[in-house]
């Protein structure tokens, strides 16, 4: 089995209103090879007639957002001309790659009504040869992610990316990134092969569970060596999971506000770019 290297707790970091712990980077992590950031935001309550999500258009380049909607909905825009509001057990992929500029705010129904939000946000690394490739956005709504029923029932992987127990994701990413939230049932137990030369991005989003010998519980971030290609999840509560792996890179990072290049020259390019117009006009 692979061992655990650290347990990382992910910090309060309230953003405006919104409810968030950052579960990386933080002190004691700065990334996973090739996983960079997630922000955890709520779970909490919105009141009717609220001002929803706090994200207004900004600009990326060189790495990829992945937005998991577990409750409550986002209201996605760029200047790619991609537009949509995706709604509980959905998700959005971006790829900034070449630099867009993006909003992610809460829909008009939303902020009219309110209700419960839950949303987390990855932010996952383009190696250097794919860094200025054309951006794109696809988002999906929940039938639209396959599903896999193990252990009788009581555990649940639904396939974001890559390929899971021989079922491909929804997507197929440019690098070879596996990604899937994991509902468990208390009791539940789930067997995976993971290469040994992969890191492992495992966080607990809710619930306490067993991962390879070692208890863990929520909004913790389970650091691996890379020494065994086996893990072994079983479920102390209902809980629930985002788990995934990937080769890493093994390139320099250098990550100022919303741009991650290889060198602090391709950073200053950016900002660059930016200012000039390049990631497009912003028509919202």
């Amino acid at each position: 089995m692979r061992t655990i290297k650290q347990q990382h707790q992910a910090v309060n970091a309230p953003i405006d209103n919104l409810v968030t712990y950052r579960a990386l980077p933080t002190q004691s992590v700065e990334h996973l090879d090739p996983f960079l950031f997630l922000n955890h935001h709520g779970p909490q309550r919105y009141a009717p007639n609220n001002r929803g999500l706090p994200f207004g258009p900004h600009p990326h380049r060189g790495f990829e957002t992945v937005t998991f909607i577990l409750a409550g909905d986002i209201m996605h825009q760029d200047t790619g001309g991609h537009e949509s509001i995706i709604e509980a057990g959905g998700i959005q992929w971006m790829t900034a790659g070449s630099g867009l500029i993006h909003a992610e705010i809460s829909s008009p129904a939303f902020k009219r009504t309110g209700g419960d939000l839950e949303i987390l946000q990855l932010w996952v690394n383009l190696p250097a040869k794919d860094k200025l490739t054309e951006p794109r956005y696809i988002g999906l709504q929940t039938p639209e992610i396959p599903t896999i029923t193990l252990d009788d029932g009581r555990v649940q992987v639904h396939a974001v990316s890559g390929e899971w127990n021989g079922t491909k994701g929804a997507i197929q990413p440019l690098a070879d990134v596996q990604l899937a939230t994991i509902e468990l049932q208390a009791g539940g137990k789930l067997e995976l092969t993971i290469p040994a030369s992969h890191t492992i991005f495992f966080y607990t989003i809710r619930g306490q569970l067993r991962v390879n010998g070692q208890e863990t519980t929520a909004r913790r971030l389970v650091e691996f060596n890379y020494d065994g290609d086996d893990l072994h999840l079983e479920a102390l509560s209902d809980a629930v999971v985002l788990l995934g792996h990937a080769q890493p890179f093994n390139e320099p990072i250098v990550a100022y506000g919303p741009f991650v290049m290889n060198t602090s020259e391709e950073i200053e390019q950016a900002y660059s770019e930016y200012r000039a117009g390049k990631f497009g006009t912003w028509k919202g």
